[in-house]
């Protein structure tokens, strides 16, 4: 670059170093300017020059839309400064004005939609959409896909109800082969427990522990679990119920798999003389009740406005149409005080745990008075399994309901409970629980759906301890992003929910907390191919 100035300074001239053309050329009228404003001029245009050559090298070597240079960046913001709006902007503009015309319009009948992104593309091309042409078909798509992963969602929560609610052949295998060893066997026929065992079965200074279960395979790992587990296994006395079809199969796995020095007793609800049908009238009225065998029994989609439903809420609808909810063996921890009329506290488990930890504290716990120790739902770290408050179990547009309970009011988790029977035989619990079920029955169950939490939240009001939440750890069944260390460090997990560890649905990294105590060198199991 050359600085040339004539004779008689009445111009200046820069230009390129090849002299190819002049970049600027000044004329002077020498009246005008002075020498001193000439020179400062001359000064200030030989510091700007080179930057404006190097600003724009920059931006040819980066272009417009890339650019990070000062010069692009006034080229960026100087139409903003002017007023001017970039044209990026203005389309995206017209682009949300058209869609926003469509979104009101009807969808045209018999509009052939592209099934992927590249079809459209592919379309758009061929066929040479315009704005408001694609805009119609792209909402199209977006409204079907919906529509269709709407309807897988459904067609999965159904499937996965199905197999929550079936039998496996390998644990349907190990009770039929059990139940034939207890016909073929003496063995397996001894009497549970030994006869030298039997005052232990009413002993308070032992620890007793309640399981109702038709379940053969789960009954054996909640025992053999609480057995390991514990510091004292001598004094542990299991009092397994079963229902009539599994007690012999029931009866022959522990008779046959002895957990010593722990005492287990099996029996079957037809064995306590005082389940009968005149002490439990509304479960005989449950269980033949037409309207109600076909609620559970039914056709669980039949009904169901699934336009109008959340995948959420209709997963809980569907689990509360388990079957199990009718079974007697479901009902069975309201009468206790009734069944064990000999022993002063004992904890019920359900067949769905897993004990990780010795749980002979759990007899040192002050109830304070009440009648259930029991975790609550409605505070914890987890807040899809421990936000559960009254509302989330009961019809609150039902006058009985809102009359008597308080939405906000916390619940509180069966699993695993400590009661005090002693204090529960002084109570009306059994009668109000006997009572609201007539009432539901009689309001065609508009007041609750799920099973038999909602009748006992009632009729345990005013009767329930809470306890440390680290003894009973639930939602194993419900998800699978549950806590892993949180688990390990429970002393109970409770897989409540459909994805149980002996289903093929059960969740895969939950599952080893509970096949640890799969005996799987039992030749029973072996021979049935349980989670082969």
């Amino acid at each position: 670059m050359q600085l040339h100035i004539s004779p008689s300074m009445r111009s200046i001239t820069i230009s390129s170093s090849n002299e190819f053309f002049d970049l600027m050329k000044i004329k002077v009228a020498a009246r005008h300017i002075s020498y001193r404003t000439l020179f400062h001029t001359i000064l200030i245009l030989a510091f700007l020059l080179p930057f404006v050559f190097i600003l724009t090298a920059l931006a040819t070597l980066e272009g417009v839309n890339k650019c990070s240079s000062i010069d692009c960046l006034g080229r960026r913001l100087g139409p903003r400064l002017l007023g001017r709006v970039d044209d990026s902007e203005r389309l995206v503009r017209d682009f949300y004005k058209i869609l926003n015309e469509v979104s009101t319009q009807e969808i045209p009948d018999g509009l052939k939609l592209p099934d992927s992104f590249h079809q459209l593309v592919s379309d758009m091309k061929n066929n040479h959409y315009d704005a408001k042409t694609f805009s119609i078909v792209l909402r199209a798509m977006i409204e079907k896909f919906e529509r269709d992963i709407r309807e897988s969602k459904f067609a999965e929560l159904m499937n996965k109800h199905f197999a929550a609610s079936s039998i496996p052949k390998g644990i349907h295998c190990l009770s039929l082969r059990l139940t034939d060893e207890y016909s073929s066997n003496a063995h397996a026929r001894r009497q549970l427990p030994s006869p030298e065992f039997l005052p232990v079965l009413s002993d308070n200074s032992y620890h007793h522990f309640v399981l109702a279960t038709d379940n053969i395979l789960a009954a054996s790992v909640v025992v053999s679990s609480a057995v390991q587990s514990s510091s004292k296994p001598e004094r542990i006395v299991f009092h397994v119920i079963t229902d009539k079809k599994t007690y012999a199969g029931m009866h022959s796995w522990f008779a046959l798999n002895p957990v010593a020095p722990a005492i287990v007793e099996v029996k079957s609800v037809h064995q306590f003389d005082w389940l009968t049908r005149e002490n439990v009238p509304v479960l005989e009225a449950v269980e033949s009740h037409y309207g109600i065998r076909n609620y559970y029994h039914g056709n669980h989609i039949a009904g169901a406005n699934l336009s109008e439903t959340t995948p959420r809420t209709f997963a809980s609808k569907l689990q509360s149409r388990s079957p199990k909810y009718i079974s007697l063996l479901n009902h069975l921890r309201i009468y206790l005080p009734e069944l064990f009329p000999n022993l002063d506290k004992v904890v019920f488990l359900d067949d769905d745990i897993v004990i990780q930890r010795d749980l002979s504290p759990l007899w040192d716990i002050d109830l304070r008075g009440k009648v259930n120790g029991a975790v609550e739902t409605c505070r914890g770290e987890d807040e899809w399994v421990m936000s559960k408050r009254l509302r989330n179990y009961f019809n609150f547009s039902h006058p009985l309901i809102a009359k008597h309970l308080d939405p906000e009011e916390c619940a509180w988790a069966y699993g695993m409970n400590i009661f005090d029977l002693q204090t529960w035989r002084k109570t009306n619990i059994r009668e109000t629980y006997h009572s609201w079920l007539k009432q539901n029955l009689k309001s065609n169950l508009t007041m609750w759906k799920l099973g038999t939490l909602p009748p006992a939240l009632i009729a345990f009001k005013g009767h329930v301890q809470a306890i440390d939440p680290a003894w009973h750890m639930l939602g194993l069944g419900y998800q699978s992003n549950t806590n892993l260390e949180n688990v390990k460090k429970a002393a109970v997990i409770h897989y409540n929910g459909q994805s149980k560890p002996w289903l093929e649905i059960g969740f895969e990294h939950l599952r080893p907390f509970w096949t640890k105590y799969v005996n799987y060198s039992n030749d029973f199991i072996k021979s049935c191919h349980i989670l082969e």
